[in-house]
């Protein structure tokens, strides 16, 4: 062999050892990153099932805040003070991570500030061992809520409606609703459109039929959620008649409840919260009593609105506490003012004039969800509008995804569960923060 080939020759074995040196750092490397992606992995579990844990402790315990404190001047075993709740659910999400391999947990309550947290947010830092004795940092966050049912958004959860019922067309519905129909048909005649009933009052056995052949919640709700139980709700036609029905319909008291539905129009006039569902039998009957948490100043004031609005006046108390405490002279980071916690233009629009009026705000409250539960006709739809504004929860059809509506309308609904007021929809799901 020739110095000139030996010396290639060498070049190449010195160049293969190089490129196997380099394959098996290589190697290494991925190894580390593969092992600490796996960590990683496994502390983001931990995280998500602790953060559930302990939104499922607080849920348990949920009902509990809302028990009176004592009852006849004894301690009442069924209350359970805030800080208590609290520690159960740290509790809970504690154990769990430590379960799942977690050491250094963090537990915080993002809205701890309320009188009643509804969401729970755990972080995990344990550090990722990548060999050699050598760590980097990581971090793994989940955060649960309690939050209102994601399914069946305008379900209000009441028995089906009861009372008598007049055919159109051979559809069922309320007389009331057969009467506005008559009305609205005869307006559209002398416009040349004649208006179709495709559907009326179903109940829940014919819902349980309808959803079993078109399982979509969006486009056919869950039996005993759907509001044509109520005997409130058309279905129109023809299409030709549908930007008729948007232009018009209003005028007769139809409202269209679903903006992805031109068809849907659920008759508005005498839709209180009862007749959605809430505070009665859903045959239109007004719930009266008023809840221990309401102060005594303020029991005739919301009497009167509830009477004159047709509105429960649990649910408006409940609001209340949420709102302000019962706090006449509250102000808002976002400039709501006053025990309803009114923005200037909702004020206006409403007609009110000093938001720091609580007899004038709890009228014009009681006016506002009036409007909204006959437009939405569902309890926890009506609150999240009152929060958030009426826009995103007709865009979506449900209660939108900001934690602080969401809390809102959770606490409002806790409250009413515990002062023993059925809470249509209300049941409160555990669920992880998107």
């Amino acid at each position: 062999m020739s110095p000139g080939m030996r010396a290639e020759t060498g070049q190449a074995t010195i160049l293969m050892l190089g490129v196997a040196m380099a394959i098996l750092v290589g190697a290494l490397a991925l190894g580390a990153i593969a092992k600490g992606i796996g960590v990683r992995s496994d502390e983001q579990r931990a995280a998500d099932l602790a953060a559930l844990a302990g939104a499922r402790a607080m849920h348990d315990a949920y009902p509990r805040l809302f028990e009176p404190a004592t009852l006849r001047g004894h301690p009442n075993p069924a209350h359970l003070e805030r800080a208590a709740y609290l520690q159960r659910g740290r509790a809970a999400a504690r154990a769990t991570a430590g379960r799942n391999g977690a050491r250094a947990v963090e537990v915080s309550m993002p809205d701890a500030a309320t009188f009643a947290p509804v969401r729970l947010r755990v972080v995990v830092r344990d550090p990722i061992d990548v060999g050699d004795g050598e760590h980097v940092a990581a971090r793994a966050e989940a955060e649960a809520e309690l939050a209102p049912p994601s399914d069946g958004a305008f379900a209000t959860g009441a028995g089906e409606y009861g009372g008598p019922l007049e055919l159109r067309q051979g559809k069922p519905m309320r007389p009331d609703v057969a009467r506005a129909f008559d009305r609205m048909a005869v307006a559209a005649r002398a416009d040349g459109l004649a208006l179709v009933v495709v559907s009326g009052f179903r109940s829940n056995a014919e819902q349980a039929v309808l959803f079993a052949r078109h399982p979509d919640p969006k486009w056919v709700a869950r039996p005993g959620t759907s509001l044509h139980r109520l005997g409130t709700e058309l279905d129109l036609g023809p299409s030709a008649a549908y930007g008729w029905l948007a232009a018009n319909a209003k005028r007769f008291h139809f409202v269209q409840r679903y903006a992805w539905e031109p068809w849907h129009y659920g008759f508005a006039l005498n839709a209180g919260s009862a007749s959605v569902g809430f505070g009665g039998g859903g045959d239109g009957a007004r719930a009266a009593t008023l809840p221990s948490f309401v102060p005594a100043q303020f029991a005739k004031p919301l009497a009167r609105a509830a009477q004159r609005w047709n509105i429960s006046s649990a649910l408006l108390g409940a609001q209340l506490y949420a709102e302000s405490n019962f706090n006449p002279f509250a102000r808002s980071r976002a400039g709501a003012q006053g025990i309803a916690q009114f923005m200037p233009a909702t004020a206006r629009a409403m007609g009110l004039r000093d938001p720091f009026d609580a007899q004038a705000s709890i009228d014009a409250q009681a006016h506002l969800m009036r409007d909204l539960l006959r437009r939405f006709g569902s309890v926890p739809l009506a609150l999240a509008a009152y929060n958030a504004g009426p826009a995103p929860v007709a865009a979506c059809g449900c209660v939108p995804p900001y934690p602080e509506t969401r809390g809102y309308v959770a606490r409002i609904l806790g409250m009413l569960g515990g002062a023993g007021e059925a809470v249509p929809g209300g049941g409160l799901e555990v669920r992880l923060v998107a």
